[in-house]
C-alpha cells in the first residue's frame, strides 16, 4: 500500500492550512512497522502531519515513501508541554488505509481527527462509506493508472462535501494476484455503502457476492468480461462492451443518417477490427432498405467521385480507426470537393479519432464530423480546467495525457454521480434517465436494468459543426 502512503500524505498536506509552531522539541522516535502510513502515525501521537512531517525533513522529498523498520522523529505537538512524560506505546499497524477525504474541517483543525471523520453533516444529508477495492500501486501501468482514477475520486469527494455530504472513503489496494476475500473480511469492508471495483474479472463473483449479502451498492468502473451484472441487482456496471457499444452505435446511425447517402470506404487495413463493424452496418443498412456505396482509397479520384450524391448529403464511413487511413481520406476529400463543389460530405468517425483532435480539428469542422463515444475530454471546458487545476495543486503534478478519457476526470465523474446520487435516492437509486441530477465533467452516466443489475448505456455524437462550434447529440 506504499502509494496510497503517499498520497495520503499529499492530499492531507494540501488540505492542511493552520500554521504549526517553528520549533518543536522531539519527544521520541518511532520505529515504522509494516502497513503503517503517516497519517496514522500522526493521529496516534496526538500530532498534526504538518508537525510529524516537520520534524522529518526527509518527508518533503518528492517521491518519499514510508518505509517499514525506518525510525522516524516524533515532535510535542503544538502547546504541548516539552517536560511531558514521551509516549512510549507503539501504534498498531493496520492493514488498510483511512481516507477521510471529505474531513476538511478537521484537518484544519491543529487537533487530532477522531476515527470518525468530523465533517460537517448538513439536515436532511446522511453520511455515505465509500470503499475502493482496486489496484493501487506504481508496480505497472494497472495500478499507475488507477492511482489516477483515485485521486480523481478524492477531488470529487471534495466537490460533494460542499454540497454538504459527509463521506468516509477507505481505500484497499488489491493488485492482480491479490485474494480479494482477505479484504473482504475486514469489518471496515462490511460497513460500506458504496464499493468501487474490482478491476479484474477474477474478483468480480465474490464481491459481488459480498455485496449483495451486505446490501452495498457495487460499481464496477473498467473493463470486465462475464455478465455477472445480470445476476446481482446491486452492480453498476460502468463498463460498456465494445460489442454492445456497436449495436448503439449502428442504431443510433441509422435513426440519425435515415436521410443520407451512406458511403463506406474500404481502407484495407488488416489491423483493424472495424472491419466488423462495417459489415454488420452494411446489414442493417440492407434491412432498412437504406442505400449505400462502396469505395476504396486506392481506387481513382473519378471513380470515387460516382460513389457520392449530388443531391443527397453524404456521410463517409471508414472500416478503420487508426489515423494513416483518416490522413489519406480527407486528402481524397479534399480533392473531391475541390472539383465537385455541389458534393456535400460529413465524416463519420470512431471515439478513437478523438485522441487526433489537435491534428485533425479543423478538418472534423470542415466535414462536418460525428464521433459516436461515451464520453468527451473537452479541455476548454471551465469544468475541466477546475479539475485539472485542483489536481495539479492537490497532487503538484498534472493528470496524465496519455490516455482518453482522462482517468483523473473519470473518477471524479464517478464519485459525483455515485455517492450525490445515493445520497439524493439511498437505496431507491438506480442510476436512469430520471434521476441523472450530476452534469459530468468527462464521463456522463446512464444506468438501465440488465437482468437484476445495472448497466451503463450512455451514449453521444460529438458533433463538431461547420461554424466552428460542437455539440454532442446525447441519447
Amino acid at each position: 500500500m506504499k502509494h496510497i502512503k503517499y498520497l495520503l500524505m499529499i492530499v492531507m498536506m494540501a488540505m492542511l492550512t493552520t500554521a504549526v509552531a517553528q520549533n518543536n522539541p522531539i519527544r521520541t522516535s518511532h520505529k515504522v512497522e509494516k502497513s503503517e502510513t503517516i497519517f496514522g502515525i500522526a493521529k496516534k501521537y496526538g500530532i498534526t502531519i504538518e508537525e510529524l512531517i516537520k520534524a522529518n525533513p526527509v518527508m518533503n522529498q518528492q517521491g518519499y515513501e514510508l518505509k517499514s523498520g525506518e525510525t522516524i522523529n516524533i515532535p510535542y505537538a503544538k502547546g504541548q508541554d516539552p517536560a511531558a512524560k514521551p509516549e512510549t506505546k507503539t501504534p498498531v499497524a493496520k492493514p488498510e488505509t483511512k481516507t477521510p477525504a471529505s474531513s476538511a474541517t478537521a484537518a484544519k483543525s491543529n487537533t487530532t481527527p477522531a476515527t470518525k471523520p468530523t465533517t460537517m453533516t448538513v439536515a436532511g444529508k446522511k453520511e455515505v462509506k465509500v470503499g475502493v477495492m482496486l489496484p493501487l500501486h506504481d508496480n505497472d501501468g494497472d495500478g499507475r493508472r488507477m492511482v489516477e482514477y483515485y485521486r480523481g475520486l478524492l477531488l470529487g469527494v471534495d466537490r460533494v462535501k460542499k454540497d454538504g455530504i459527509t463521506v468516509d472513503m477507505q481505500a484497499w489496494n488489491v493488485p492482480i494476484d491479490a485474494d480479494i476475500n482477505t479484504v473482504l473480511n475486514t469489518k471496515e469492508a462490511a460497513e460500506c455503502d458504496i464499493i468501487i471495483g474490482p478491476l479484474y474479472t477474477k474478483m468480480v463473483k465474490p464481491l459481488a457476492d459480498f455485496c449483495a449479502k451486505n446490501d452495498i451498492m457495487m460499481v464496477i468502473p473498467f473493463s470486465i468480461s462475464g455478465n455477472d451484472v445480470e445476476n446481482y441487482a446491486n452492480i453498476y456496471q460502468v463498463y460498456q462492451p465494445q460489442e454492445d457499444f456497436d449495436k448503439q452505435t449502428i442504431k443510433n446511425f441509422i435513426q440519425w443518417f435515415n436521410n443520407y447517402h451512406v458511403v463506406i470506404i474500404d481502407c484495407e487495413d488488416e489491423k483493424s477490427t472495424k472491419g466488423d463493424f462495417t459489415k454488420r452496418l452494411r446489414a442493417e443498412l440492407d434491412n432498412y432498405a437504406l442505400k449505400y456505396s462502396l469505395t476504396s482509397l486506392k481506387t481513382n479520384d473519378k471513380s470515387f467521385a460516382k460513389a457520392f450524391s449530388l443531391s443527397q448529403q453524404n456521410v463517409v464511413v471508414l472500416n478503420t480507426e487508426h489515423s494513416p487511413s483518416l490522413n489519406a481520406t480527407l486528402a481524397k476529400l479534399n480533392i473531391l470537393t475541390e472539383k465537385n463543389t455541389d458534393i456535400s460530405v460529413s465524416l463519420f468517425g470512431y471515439k478513437e479519432w478523438l485522441m487526433y483532435t489537435k491534428v485533425y480539428l479543423d478538418y472534423y469542422y470542415k466535414y462536418d464530423a460525428y464521433i459516436p463515444t461515451y464520453f468527451y475530454y473537452n479541455e476548454g471546458s471551465a469544468d475541466t480546467r477546475w479539475v485539472e487545476r485542483n489536481y495539479q495543486k492537490w497532487f503538484e503534478k498534472d493528470m496524465s495525457a496519455d490516455a482518453l478519457p482522462r482517468f483523473a476526470l473519470t473518477g471524479f465523474d464517478h464519485a459525483c454521480f455515485f455517492i450525490g446520487g445515493f445520497t439524493q435516492f439511498g437505496k431507491n437509486f438506480n442510476g436512469g434517465k430520471g434521476q441523472m441530477t450530476y452534469k459530468p465533467v468527462q464521463s456522463p452516466l446512464k444506468f438501465r436494468n440488465a437482468g437484476k443489475g445495472h448497466k451503463n448505456v450512455n451514449f453521444m455524437f460529438v458533433h463538431y459543426k461547420n461554424d466552428h462550434t460542437i455539440e454532442s447529440v446525447n441519447y
